[in-house]
């Protein structure tokens, strides 16, 4: 099967390759760059906020938003594009202000709200961190139990969050807290934004198993937070938590990225017949990878085009979600069976061909994050095969 995209489209994808080539870094250089690669977090920053800025500028930073609120505007074969080749030149492209703050902000936000905050998240002027899990409420998230309390014209916060991506970074915070603690759980959350250089908040390295830093614990002791700083209703946090509006959400990226990983592989083993002949059975495994890939992308593409439809995609967008993360696991074993002992070296190592370690660590997290393997196969069994819960 070919695909083709209406010519407006496709003339989109060639303006995107045209300004990455232009604006990255060469390709071996973007490995090291931004989260996870050996930069310091200070210059990975420094990397992402400036390339972004260089979205913001041609309007592309918040492509899919409304272009009443400085977004582009764009259709979901756009915005897939868009996904793909940022993700396929591990471009710095995500922004947790984009995918969550101001989504809920047109949604939800008063004017004020929306005057101060939207412009600088389009601008790339703010980093936003997700402020959800806690040590006893991941995959459960309505069992959070972070507590905000009214006095006055503010809520003082008290509790945990974990696994917060970018939380020693980041200018602000998108916390869910509980502010009913008598409500069934699912009621009673409230949206907040938060200064994450408020008083009372402790931020706490947390250091993966690739020896890299991204995620953080945060305390909260008496964090005192404006009243005019909860989006939406009190209360009703947990339905606004989960809105996304109408973009793009294929998963196309872990395909994207996917391919670049192994079309690194293959040329590796093409230029080094020795891995090869150490274990010929590598030549099955990579094929069977790029079947895969090709099975996911089809999958993504499904999701996209639906929603251009005006579907709405559930067990699709969490098949997709599953497949591409387990798939960036079985990728990384390759990676790890083609290079043998070579495969463990990383960091500018003496004898390493590329850093394949990092990302065989980081692919074991992909099964977890965004959803775990567990939950997205139970949303396609109830929802997808219309199986009873069990």
């Amino acid at each position: 099967m070919k695909f083709s995209y209406d010519a407006d489209v496709e003339g989109f994808r060639q303006e995107l390759r045209a300004f990455i080539a232009a604006e990255l870094p060469p390709e071996d250089e973007r490995e090291i760059r931004g989260e996870g690669g050996t930069q310091s977090n200070a210059e990975a920053y420094a990397y992402t906020m400036g390339f972004q800025k260089k979205l913001a500028a041609r309007g592309w930073l918040a492509m899919a938003w409304p272009k009443e609120y400085g977004g582009g505007g764009a259709s979901h074969m756009r915005q897939l594009v868009y996904n793909e080749e940022m993700a396929y030149n591990a471009a710095p492209a995500g922004n947790m202000g984009i995918a969550w703050v101001g989504p809920s902000l047109m949604l939800y936000g008063t004017d004020e709200q929306k005057q101060r905050f939207i412009p600088r998240i389009t601008g790339a002027d703010d980093w936003w961190c997700t402020l959800y899990s806690e040590p006893g409420a991941g995959s459960d998230l309505a069992a959070l139990q972070t507590r905000a309390v009214r006095d006055g014209d503010d809520y003082v916060i008290n509790g945990q969050k974990i696994w917060t991506s970018g939380g020693h970074l980041a200018d602000w915070g998108w916390l869910a807290a509980r502010t009913d603690p008598d409500a069934p759980k699912h009621k009673g959350i409230t949206m907040f934004m938060l200064d994450m250089k408020s008083p009372g908040i402790t931020v706490r390295p947390l250091i993966n198993m690739a020896n890299r830093h991204g995620f953080n614990e945060v305390f909260f002791e008496d964090v005192r937070v404006p009243a005019k700083q909860v989006v939406g209703e009190v209360n009703r946090g947990w339905y606004h938590m989960a809105v996304a509006l109408d973009f793009e959400r294929s998963g196309i990226q872990a395909y994207a990225g996917g391919r670049k990983r192994v079309e690194r592989l293959v040329g590796i083993a093409k230029s080094n017949p020795a891995l090869v002949g150490q274990r010929p059975s590598i030549r099955t495994e990579l094929a069977d990878r790029m079947v895969e890939l090709n099975v996911g992308t089809i999958l993504a593409y499904r999701v996209a085009t639906m929603q251009a439809k005006g579907l709405v995609p559930n067990y699709e967008a969490s098949t997709s979600k599953l497949f591409g993360s387990e798939m960036g696991q079985r990728i990384a074993l390759t990676g790890m069976h083609l290079l043998g002992l070579a495969g463990e070296l990383r960091d500018g190592t003496a004898h390493q061909v590329i850093d394949q370690a990092t990302p065989y660590l980081s692919s074991v997290s992909g099964t977890i994050a965004a959803g775990t393997s567990e939950i997205q196969r139970g949303i396609i069994a109830t929802r997808g095969l219309g199986l009873p819960r069990g």
